[in-house]
Formats: structure tokens, sequence, C-alpha cells
């Protein structure tokens, strides 16, 4: 069976059970499609643990693949013969012993001060508590230097960093003005908050995408932009993908990094099931799941409309949904898996909690470039500073979207557009 969004149908293994994937879509959700839910364990108390971003970017869905430790699953691709296993528990990640360390140290676990009257006892207390915590064995055979990835050189007019809506705009503004463009975007498809919002769903973040290679920008996919380094010839980013690592130059930088899905302050809230919005919103869009059947969103105001449309979506696929302000909320209820959220108002039974907060700007990179930020609090945390054209305090470097304080989608593709033409003309015929 071939669906060409999702891919080819293929059979992948997650803790030794044979599970029905897609070549386009991720472990992470074929693992919840599966009914697979605690992926791996936190490193002291073995509490449970899955993804809650999907995005790469939190610590939630760390499994071991392949025999190589600490892979984010929602950012591997489902392959046929793929072997998934959790980390740090025994003997599963579904029922670990050891998550007994949770319910005799309650108050908390300080191994520094464990069994402090004996120094031979206190040394035993740290060797047993080295032993219950970590991030998984090493992998089971090293690299040998025949595998050491190949270096490529990229020299371009204009370099996009991000292939959300603002990057995806910028990068097609600036080539369609006859600029060499090239695009890095660390998920597995480019599109970014396009494939997680119900107003624009997946056919736009393809039709996008497949308009930017028309328009002639060279798309990075699966890459990361692991660091910029001004001493090396000018200025160089280094980025690292599947098949090798590029050294890039460019006369142009554009941050469309975006933001980050972060979670809200209530007790109990690195449950599993305890989900970002955008997640819940992705693994709808994207791959069509249903998280939840009774879906509980927490929210702040400012992201009321995007908290109104996932809503809507959810229950048009037959959820049922309460929206919850996060100044009535009070706690989750649930261990493996959320059951409920305790409000003011009472408790509301859920087998799903959507986080629905403020995005916390992606702006690390730009700071290694020297671009001045500020801690903006209606912003979601430390946005890029740009003038009127988007350009950064730091020459030659601009960024658009999110990045610069929370847009949404819609805005941030007006916004990368605007500020990928403003670029090129910078640069001239």
């Amino acid at each position: 069976m071939l669906d060409a969004a999702r891919g080819e149908a293929v059979e992948i293994r997650i803790a030794n059970e044979s599970i029905r994937a897609f070549g386009n879509e991720s472990i992470a959700a074929a693992a919840l499609a599966s009914g697979t839910r605690v992926l791996s364990r936190s490193l002291k108390y073995h509490r449970p643990r899955t993804f809650f971003c999907l995005e790469g970017h939190c610590s939630g869905c760390l499994v071991r693949l392949g025999g190589v430790p600490n892979l984010r699953a929602c950012q591997a691709p489902c392959t046929a013969g793929a072997e998934i296993e959790g980390q740090n528990a025994f003997p599963s990640a579904e029922v670990d012993l050891l998550g007994a360390v949770d319910f005799l140290f309650s108050r908390g676990l300080d191994h520094h001060t464990l069994m402090t009257g004996s120094s031979v006892l206190n040394k035993l207390a740290n060797k047993v508590v080295r032993q219950l915590s970590g991030l998984g064995r090493l992998p089971q055979s090293p690299v040998s230097a025949s595998e050491l990835p190949e270096v490529a050189e990229r020299a371009v007019d204009v370099c996009v960093i991000g292939g959300g809506p603002a990057g995806l705009a910028a990068a097609i503004a600036a080539a369609q003005r006859g600029k060499r463009t090239l695009l890095v975007d660390d998920q597995l498809r480019p599109g970014g908050s396009l494939r997680a919002d119900p107003r624009s769903g997946r056919d736009r973040a393809e039709t996008t995408w497949a308009a930017a290679i028309d328009a002639g920008v060279e798309v990075l996919a699966r890459s990361t932009a692991i660091g910029f380094f001004p001493e090396d010839d000018g200025g160089v980013l280094a980025i690292s993908s599947p098949e090798r690592l590029y050294r890039v130059h460019a006369r142009a930088w554009i941050w469309a990094t975006g933001g980050y899905a972060v979670n809200l302050p209530f007790q109990e809230n690195d449950r599993p099931g305890v989900i970002a919005a955008r997640a819940v919103g992705r693994l709808l869009v994207e791959h069509g799941i249903l998280a939840g059947d009774k879906v509980c969103i927490v929210e702040v105001p400012q992201v009321a409309r995007d908290a109104e449309a996932l809503a809507a979506a959810l229950d048009h696929a037959g959820a049922e949904v309460v929206r919850v302000a996060l100044a009535d909320t009070l706690g989750a209820r649930g261990r493996s898996w959320v059951n409920g959220v305790d409000t003011k108002k009472g408790r509301v039974d859920c087998d799903l909690v959507a986080v629905a907060a403020i995005p916390s700007p992606a702006s690390e990179g730009a700071r290694q470039q020297g671009c001045k930020v500020t801690l903006d609090p209606d912003a979601g945390g430390f946005r890029i500073v740009v003038d009127e054209a988007g350009q950064t305090s730091t020459a030659n470097v601009w960024a658009c979207g999110d990045v610069t304080g929370y847009m949404g989608p819609a805005r941030a593709a007006t916004d990368g557009a605007r500020v990928g033409a403003n670029v090129a003309a910078s640069l001239g015929g």
C-alpha cells in the first residue's frame, strides 16, 4: 500500500512487537497509533516518559534505534525492519521495576546526602544511584573511520535557517529574485507549524515546499544547523544532515527558526499524555491520528484563537473537547497516562491534555552570530530584535516569523515573504 503523503507501508518493531507504519511518518507517531505510549523513563526517578513536542526539541521520546541510544523517535522516519527499544528501564519502558524509586523517595532523592553517616555506605549508595540513572547504554558497535560523514561546501547568496511558514516564504521570495538560496530545516518534512495547524494543513505545507523547489531553492531537510563559526573563512554555518556535513558560506543569513513548544506550570505536568497542543495538531493534521477521545486543552489567553481552531478540528474528528484556562488549572491526574485534570471548578475527565502556550523563540543560533535579543514575556522568551525591514543588529543577518515574537502561521508567512524580498534587494542585482 502506498500513500503519497504518508509513504510506503512498512513493518517496524517496538519493544519486540511488530507494528505497521508508514515511511514518511515518525516512529513516535507510529508508536502512539499502535497503542505504545511510554517510550522511556526519566533519569533519576524512572517516571514514565513519552513525546511532548513532536518537533525534536524535548527529551521525552529518546529511544534506542538500531543499537544506537538517545535518538529522537519523533525525528526518526519509519524504515522497514527498524528495531526500537525503550531506555533507562527494566525490564521494559512500560513496566519498569526501577520505578519504585519514585515511591520510596516521594519527597525527592538527593544522592549527595544519601547515607552520609558512613563514607563506605555513601560510596555504595552513589554507585547504586549511578547504575539506576542514565540515558541508555553505549552503542552496540563503534563508528569506524570509513563511516564518518563526508564534508561538502556550499556558497550561496542567501541561507535561510528554518523551513516553517516564514522560512519557506523568505526562501521563495529570495530565489524568485534571482538569488542562490539554501534552506535548512531539521524536521522530517519542511512546513513547520503549517503541519500542525488545522487552518492550513498538510497540503499547504507540501505545496509550499514544492513551490520553494520550483523557485530554485536548495532544500536540506532533516538537517540541523549545529553552529556558526565567525572565525572560519569569514563565517561558516556547520550543518549536519543524514548523508553528510556541510560548511555553508552566505552573503546574507535569515533566521526563521520559529519557536519551541513549551509546557505550562501546573502540578504533574510531566506525566505522559500531557502534550503540546501543537503536537496534538500535528498528529491530527499530518498523520490523521486522533491522540485522545476526551481532550482537555489547557490554554493561555494569547493563543486562544489557536486553541479554538484545534478544538474545532478535534471535535470534527469525533473527540470530546473541554477548554480550561491555565489560571483555573490545578494539576493533572494519572501516572503512566493522564486520566483527568483538577480545576478550580472541579475535575475534568480526559485521556489527553493539550497544552496551548506561547512558543518560545528559538533564538540560540542567531545569538551565535551576535544578534541582539530581548526577553519579552508576550513573545514567550528571548526574541530576536529586528528593525522594520527585518534586519538584526548584526550586518547581513536577518530574521522573520515567530523567532522575532509569536505571529502564528499566516502572519509568519507574510513576514517571511517581506523579509526575503528585503534581503534580495539588499544584495543588489
